[in-house]
């Protein structure tokens, strides 16, 4: 990591929106809700106070290794332009800072889920830190194609510390599932992303597949991965965190996903570049509402349950 300190400077005192901005707001927003969607579709009733203290407790760790991340990657965010006016390479808040932040902000929400929750709980959020800023961040990131394959775990624990929070267990399969299909919806999600910023992966010297291994590649990965994925999704109806509200939303999201993953890979580079950008952010977009639904599916099968509504 270069040492952007050494040629920019910075505020001295960074506004109260430069520390929200290094929280990275909207990655929080999906850890939060899948998060809280795994505690309510446990089994267990979690007295509301415990439960909203501790999903705060969990965002704020989630945005702690948002500041992390982005003191770490300081130099390569300056690079690309999607991330060049993030507060550090912006000039409004300095690395030390952000590292302080981060490193502050990830104890204080590990101990107070620990103690608003249970220790399994807070254990699962610091591996989560751990795992999103050292192996990822600081190796994968640069290291190989796979970064945002392996690296995909780190968002996909959000659901499984909601379960956690409600039950203490961590060995059933249900929250396991919600893990795998952040898991599994990930690279296609990512790459969908990296095909239209490639030349962002380019300038920041970024292993991405798109770099790697070139569009063609990559679009044929998206679809296997999605051939997975829709298999994933679509089997979890069947479970006990299923049902038929779920299994109605993943068929149809499914079908739309699976259609916009082939859409992709037909398209080549013969092509032209408007019209191959015009499909993979088509596919991107789908992918943030993909997630959403399926989570949303989940959440109103454990609401109804209980009147007789939902699951089978």
């Amino acid at each position: 990591m270069t040492h952007l300190t050494d040629t920019q400077s910075y505020e001295d005192e960074p506004q109260l929106g430069d520390y929200y901005a290094l929280l990275k707001p909207r990655v929080m927003q999906l850890v939060v809700f899948t998060a809280l969607v795994g505690m309510l579709a446990a089994p267990v009733a979690v007295n509301p106070v415990i439960g909203f203290a501790s999903i705060l407790f969990l965002a704020i760790g989630a945005g702690a290794s948002g500041a992390l991340n982005m003191w770490w990657d300081a130099d390569i965010d300056a690079v690309m332009k999607r991330t060049r006016n993030r507060p550090i390479p912006a000039g409004k808040v300095s690395p030390q800072t952000a590292l302080y932040f981060g490193a502050a902000l990830s104890g204080l929400s590990v101990m107070m889920l620990s103690l608003s929750a249970n220790l399994l709980a807070g254990a699962m959020l610091a591996f989560t830190i751990f795992f999103y800023v050292v192996p990822y961040s600081m190796w994968l990131k640069r290291s190989t194609p796979q970064n945002i394959v392996i690296g995909g775990a780190a968002g996909a624990f959000p659901p499984v510390i909601g379960w956690i929070i409600a039950t203490g267990d961590i060995v059933v399969l249900e929250p396991w599932l919600m893990f795998a299909l952040i898991f599994m919806w990930t690279p296609p999600h990512f790459w969908a992303l990296a095909l239209f910023m490639r030349n962002d992966y380019d300038d920041a010297a970024v292993p991405m597949l798109t770099v790697t291994h070139g569009r063609k590649s990559t679009r044929n990965h998206i679809l296997g991965y999605t051939v997975l994925l829709v298999i994933l999704a679509v089997g979890t109806a069947f479970t006990a965190i299923g049902g038929w509200i779920y299994l109605a939303t993943a068929l149809v999201l499914n079908a739309l996903f699976l259609k916009g993953a082939y859409d992709i890979q037909q398209r080549n580079e013969t092509m032209s570049e408007a019209d191959n950008f015009a499909v993979e952010r088509k596919f991107f977009r789908l992918s943030l509402w993909y997630l959403f639904a399926h989570f949303g599916a989940i959440l109103l099968e454990a609401t109804l349950k209980p009147i007789g509504l939902g699951g089978w």
